[in-house]
């Protein structure tokens, strides 16, 4: 049995998700990938292309366009929201900076459940703008989900088309994406994983999204509600490697992905790219054994991405550790081991 199959086989043992799926490999290949557990506790076995809610991984793969609209000459990190979005003339976040929205440095508070008050994209987006500055901009890192909904709006407006759309004509039709989506039909519910049962919503949340602001958005926002397979988020971080070595991307000019996935943020409390997770020294979810020049995110539901372009090596976990309840913390130190020991089947000879 592979090492990863009977870690994360133990790991559900030990009820820390209901199903599993992974993959690693470089920037020429897949290396391994492989399944564990069933979509619901008392549900069918995980399949290879089962549907996983991505949570928070959403958030940088969502700006992808976003750099493809700064090679296009269309933005650059320091225009100011209110460059975009009109009604943000005025306030004080008129002048929060792209770059400070990427790196969630603009001093916008996260963890603000809108949903609870707000009951349409439209009022929650207001209450997004009225939500009063926890920080001056440019001195701390805070995380916020309700910057990458700003984020969502001023793709939307640079291009001209929604979210949905722009990530699917620029992302993943041209990767071969074809299982990553937001609001997946409900002819593909039965692949999906389940996740937590919602008191909000009065039911087990399953083919829809998690998170209740996206959920009030639409479904659609740049920081969460993208569904995916492990062998897409595999041809994903691929393509990033390989966008990391020049001449040979096909999404992102060399200068362009080196630029989104180096540390922004080095002089404050947490390291992070343009949407990107850079390595904390200490804690972060990569483990003990990647690179400090890699970058990934985590999601909320239990899922992550990794990717190594020192060591060329990706990790995608994806997992339903909010199933049935979001309480269940053990996946922080999943992740950390489960990428140690990517590096090491990695490293480790082939038999002959």
């Amino acid at each position: 049995m592979s090492p990863i199959v009977d870690f994360l086989q133990r790991c559900r043992d030990r009820r820390a998700f209901s199903g599993a799926a992974y993959a690693f490999g470089t920037s020429s290949g897949l290396k391994e990938q492989g399944i564990v557990g069933t979509l619901a506790w008392d549900g069918e076995p995980v399949q290879a292309d089962s549907l996983w809610d991505l949570a928070s991984v959403t958030k940088p793969i969502a700006m992808l366009p976003l750099m493809l609209l700064l090679e296009q000459g269309e933005v650059c990190l320091d225009d100011g929201i209110a460059a975009f979005l009109p009604d943000y003339a005025g306030t004080d976040k008129a002048n929060i900076t792209l770059r400070q929205l990427l790196t969630h440095s603009g001093g916008i508070p996260g963890q603000q459940p809108l949903y609870q008050s707000a009951h349409s994209k439209e009022t929650l987006l207001t209450a997004v703008r009225n939500l009063p500055l926890r920080s001056k901009p440019g001195t701390r890192v805070e995380y916020t989900s309700q910057g990458y909904m700003i984020l969502g709006e001023i793709i939307e407006k640079a291009a001209g088309k929604s979210l949905d759309t722009v990530l699917r004509e620029l992302v993943f039709e041209p990767l071969g994406m074809k299982d990553t989506m937001f609001n997946p039909p409900a002819a593909l519910a039965s692949r999906a994983a389940a996740t937590e049962y919602c008191p909000w919503r009065g039911r087990l949340v399953r083919g829809e999204v998690h998170d209740e602001n996206a959920v009030v958005l639409g479904g659609v926002a740049g920081h969460a509600g993208l569904f995916s397979t492990a062998s897409d988020m595999a041809l994903l971080c691929r393509e990033l490697l390989r966008c990391g070595q020049i001449g040979n991307g096909r999404l992102l000019q060399h200068s362009t992905l080196r630029l989104m996935s180096r540390n922004h943020t080095s002089s404050l409390n947490l390291a992070r790219g343009l949407g990107w997770q850079a390595k904390d020294a200490d804690d972060s979810p990569a483990g003990d054994l990647f690179s400090a020049s890699s970058y990934g995110h985590t999601g909320f539901t239990g899922t992550s991405i990794w990717m190594d372009p020192e060591k060329d090596i990706f990790a995608v976990l994806l997992t339903n550790r909010v199933h049935p309840v979001r309480s269940n913390m053990a996946i922080k130190r999943i992740r950390s081991i489960y990428h140690n020991l990517v590096v090491l089947c990695m490293e480790k000879p082939e038999s002959r």
